[in-house]
């Protein structure tokens, strides 16, 4: 093929779905290029149609979906006209996949290996049982993945989320294909993870001249990883070009908005205003960086935020580990943490996985036992509390988990779940929750003909909106939020963040927010915390730690945001 023409040629496609409703069409004649080698990204929130697109092109689609119209060529053939059997041919030999969840997409009770060896067979990449081990072994070494001969006897459940993602990243490009399309490979790991495997990624696909087409809803991200940028919005491209050019100048107001409401790109904003750099304005509906410094401003007029609401004192949490043959073995998942939340502020603990900061969440929360060291409420020692002493501060402390869907109960709807902590601590008769319910669906700017909706008729915003107004029920003061909105995409991101800085200021609360996205934390928190392996490696005000990071651990984390490193104007 001619590197001057498209390797994938996409023109008019059109995409629907039957549903109980009738046939509803999601893509609306989308056309777009990519060329041998070049990486694409193809950013929107979530319906906006780019997994669907992703899926036309080698027929993934659900069995109510249906390729309606438009042509989809690669190498001169049209993958929309051909057969079941044909399309198989040209997957995983000629066009790659990594698709978005590592847990769901590697059978949990097949080995890697086994998992691997199958897709290299399925591919005709090796077909005696000698070739196939040792691809499979070159597979797993390719995907960074150190000694590879015991990984494959392994399971997915023995492996982190990094490993499992380059697992999949491995099966994707173990037939050396010409495309490989990547739906959001990194959105459920750390950012330093993140990196290392996109790194990993960009060395494979430039060794073989392989080209990417990257599905994600961070724009930050797409901009640092691809050289062309494609914005879809319900079912249709709304902009598209030199991926720098459209970050630094974004046409179409729906652009802007994602641009405004992407945390990593809002964190360069904010750095470059307190170190009074210029920066091309790039305001928008949801603009986080204008969210967070008149949240400084309003920090500056607290006159309590020297009374510490939370004191966490020599904290330490140690595990037993089972190991086999009645063996067991300590694990200290906390060791010796020490820090205090100011009433009214937001206080973020940030770190890897495995670092510690959800374990201090839960014993703060009362959900895990203390192993040594102290939490003080308003100077009343958790571990000594009664039973009753317990309930009486879980009033006063709610959580707000990271999977809108997985806490809450399907089986209910959506005035029992967020009158459930009123049932339980017997708040008012029912005419009084009923109203109180309402009153929280107006205060999380839900509408209240919700009321009677089950979580699965909800988006994923919206599910986290009901989480929201379940914690504020009995109005507490203290709200404990645990990846409360890495899950979501960056635009319902950028509403819950701003309806938690709205809350904040209206309510006085007190904010423990734990991440691993150390962007988030710079447009909300005061004061930073930052955990790794169950220890305080720096701790500071929010413009301390961004501006002036102590330790190399901290500079890696920032050095990992996407886009960190993007101009975005002068």
């Amino acid at each position: 093929m001619n590197a001057s023409e498209p390797l994938l040629s996409i023109r008019d496609l059109t995409i629907g779905f039957s549903t109980q409703n009738g046939f509803a069409e999601a893509l609306h004649g989308v056309s777009f290029d990519v060329m041998p080698g070049e990486t694409v990204a193809i950013v929107g929130e979530s319906g906006s149609g780019k997994s669907t697109t992703a899926h036309g092109i080698i027929n993934l689609l659900p069995e109510n979906g249906k390729i309606t119209g438009g042509e989809v060529m690669f190498e001169g053939r049209d993958l929309a006209k051909l057969s079941s059997r044909e399309i198989e041919s040209v997957r995983g030999r000629e066009i790659g996949f990594v698709p978005q969840d590592p847990m769901s997409n590697l059978n949990p009770v097949w080995s890697v290996g086994f998992q691997v060896k199958e897709a290299i067979r399925a591919n005709g990449v090796a077909t005696s049982k000698r070739d196939v081990e040792k691809h499979a072994v070159d597979v797993l070494k390719q995907a960074g993945l150190d000694d590879a001969e015991r990984r494959l006897k392994q399971f997915p459940h023995q492996f982190s989320g990094g490993m499992r993602q380059r697992v999949l990243i491995g099966i994707g490009l173990s037939a050396s294909p010409k495309l490989l399309i990547a739906d959001e490979p990194t959105s459920a790991l750390d950012v330093t993870v993140q990196r290392v495997i996109l790194d990993n990624l960009a060395e494979l696909t430039m060794l073989n001249n392989t080209a990417v087409l990257f599905i994600t809803h961070d724009l930050g991200l797409a901009a640092e990883r691809a050289e062309k940028l494609i914005v879809m919005y319900k079912g249709n491209i709304v902009e598209a070009g030199d991926s720098r050019e459209i970050l630094q100048n974004p046409q179409h107001p729906y652009t802007q908005r994602l641009v405004a409401a992407a945390p990593s790109l809002a964190s360069q904003r904010i750095q470059a205003a307190v170190e009074h750099k210029p920066v091309e304005d790039l305001g928008g509906e949801f603009d986080l960086a204008q969210a967070a410094e008149e949240r400084a401003e309003e920090i500056e007029d607290i006159a309590d935020t020297t009374t510490p609401v939370i004191e966490v004192s020599n904290l330490t949490k140690v595990f037993k580990i089972r190991r086999g043959n009645f063996r067991s073995e300590n694990f200290t998942a906390v060791n010796d943490v020490s820090f205090s939340v100011a009433k009214g502020t937001t206080t973020a603990l940030v770190g890897e996985s495995g670092s510690g900061k959800s374990t201090i969440a839960k014993m703060a929360l009362g959900l895990e036992t203390i192993t040594s060291g102290s939490i003080a409420i308003d100077g009343d020692n958790l571990a000594a509390m009664s039973r009753s002493g317990l309930m009486t501060l879980r009033r006063r402390m709610q959580p707000v988990f990271q999977d809108p869907y997985g806490s809450l109960d399907p089986m209910r709807n959506i005035a029992d779940i967020i009158g459930e902590p009123l049932r339980i601590h017997k708040v008012g008769s029912a005419a009084d929750r009923g109203k109180r319910v309402r009153e929280l669906l107006d205060q999380v700017a839900l509408p209240q003909q919700l009321i009677n909706r089950y979580p699965n008729e909800l988006s994923g915003g919206q599910r986290q909106r009901i989480a929201i107004a379940r914690a504020l029920a009995l109005k507490p003061d203290i709200v404990v939020l645990d990846e409360a909105v890495s899950a979501l995409d960056v635009l319902v991101q950028a509403q819950i963040l701003q309806l938690l800085a709205e809350l904040q200021s209206e309510l006085g609360l007190t904010y423990l927010f734990i991440t691993h996205d150390l962007a988030v934390v710079r447009v909300i928190a005061d004061n930073v915390v930052v955990m790794q392996k169950g220890e305080i490696v720096e701790t500071g005000s929010t413009d301390e730690v961004f501006g002036n990071p102590r330790e190399s651990y901290t500079r890696n984390l920032l050095d990992a945001i996407p886009g960190a490193n993007i101009p975005l104007g002068a």
